[in-house]
């Protein structure tokens, strides 16, 4: 059976916790590099009509968008270029020009390509689930998307994760997204906990923040590009490569 390792500063990060929450995208599946295409995708099309705008670049991802809600990221990128957009209804078409038709349309694209390809978790962190649930941990996933039950079940990971506070659930319960870590803290309630007691793994710096601001056991930071020393800076207690590092 796999156990957690009995390194000083993985020991610490995980002992006397009662639960794991985790991020979906980039810490149990590599549905964030699918995200950063997508949103590539979205944004280099809206700007060809704005030539004298700068053009979309890889770290506007990390900078502006990961790990938010989506309607938050389509804010916060349009404002690095200072454009202002009408918010559109909720439910506004993808074709339009709004922060929620953009944010749709990056939605839709996300969508058709998880589709046409699947989802295969980490085996890392599959393996670190399971060493999880046999040390009678609980589990919870807590994710800014709105497709997190989606991706869960095309990754065959649903049954880990009685609770998921996803986007829905954060607009439904009037919950503001990370860096707050107000999601994060609704889900440590959800199984019946302290955050104390909850140990928070994410890979966003955005997620690692909301991590950091509420009172959680630790904070576990996994570097799938935002680098390891923007993760401390943000408030990681830890961080590994991937969660077999932990194992």
């Amino acid at each position: 059976m796999t156990e957690f390792s009995n390194g000083t500063a993985s020991a610490d990060a995980i002992d006397g916790a009662t639960a794991i929450l985790f991020d979906l995208d980039g810490v149990l599946t590599p549905t964030a590099i699918v995200h950063e295409h997508a949103w590539q995708d979205l944004f280099d099309g809206f700007l060809k009509a704005t030539p004298e705008v700068p053009a979309y670049r890889e770290s506007d991802y990390f900078d502006h968008i990961d790990g938010k809600p989506r309607f938050d990221g389509v804010r916060d990128f349009l404002a690095s270029r200072d454009i202002v957009l009408p918010e559109g209804p909720l439910d506004d078409d993808p074709a339009n020009d709004t922060v929620h038709g953009l944010g749709n349309r990056k939605n839709k694209v996300f969508n058709d390509i998880v589709a046409a390809g699947g989802v295969e978790p980490y085996e890392g962190s599959v393996r670190f689930i399971a060493a999880a649930q046999a040390r009678g941990l609980k589990l919870a996933v807590v994710s800014s998307s709105r497709n997190a039950p989606a991706v869960l079940k095309a990754a065959g990971l649903s049954e880990h994760f009685p609770v998921v506070v996803d986007g829905v659930v954060a607009v439904a319960e009037g919950l503001p997204g990370k860096p707050s870590p107000a999601t994060y803290q609704y889900a440590a309630r959800l199984l019946g906990l302290p955050s104390e007691e909850c140990v928070v793994v994410e890979d966003a710096v955005s997620g690692v923040q909301a991590g950091s601001a509420g009172n959680f056991h630790s904070v576990i930071g996994v570097d799938r590009g935002a680098g390891r020393e923007t993760l401390l800076a943000a408030g990681a207690t830890l961080v590994v490569n991937d969660l077999d590092d932990l194992l």
